[in-house]
């Protein structure tokens, strides 16, 4: 069974930064993408970043464009999001999610999913 786990979250001042980190285990998968999610108290997680494992292609919610950076590395089944310029509203409990058969940002499109990591930017 394929897990994946995440890593590299922590309390970091607003306008820092972060490095998260996925690794899947359990195997071999032929992977289409991967992405982030997060989810904040009281709300529902919601869509962060994807990067399509082919060719590298990404896509971004618009709170995050210019400051967050997903890439992977395929030889260790690894992907990473770079945060900067980290905001209090980017608090969140952030998951890592890696899809089989599609390019997507639907969550419903993810067949693995960490357990999360936490993520707290003090203001």
């Amino acid at each position: 069974q394929v897990q994946l786990i995440e890593s590299g979250g922590g309390l970091v001042q607003a306008g820092g930064s972060l490095r998260l980190s996925c690794v899947a285990s359990g195997g071999t998968f032929s992977t289409i993408a991967m992405g982030w999610f997060r989810q904040a108290p009281g709300k529902e997680r919601e869509f962060v970043s994807v990067i399509r494992w082919s060719d590298g292609f990404t896509l971004y919610t618009n709170s995050v464009k210019g400051r967050f950076t997903i890439s992977r590395d395929s030889a260790k089944n690894r992907v990473y999001l770079q945060m900067n310029s980290l905001k209090s509203e980017d608090t969140a409990v952030y998951y890592c999610a890696a899809s089989r058969f599609r390019f997507s940002l639907t969550q419903d499109s993810y067949d693995y999913w960490g357990q999360g990591t936490q993520v707290t930017v003090s203001s």
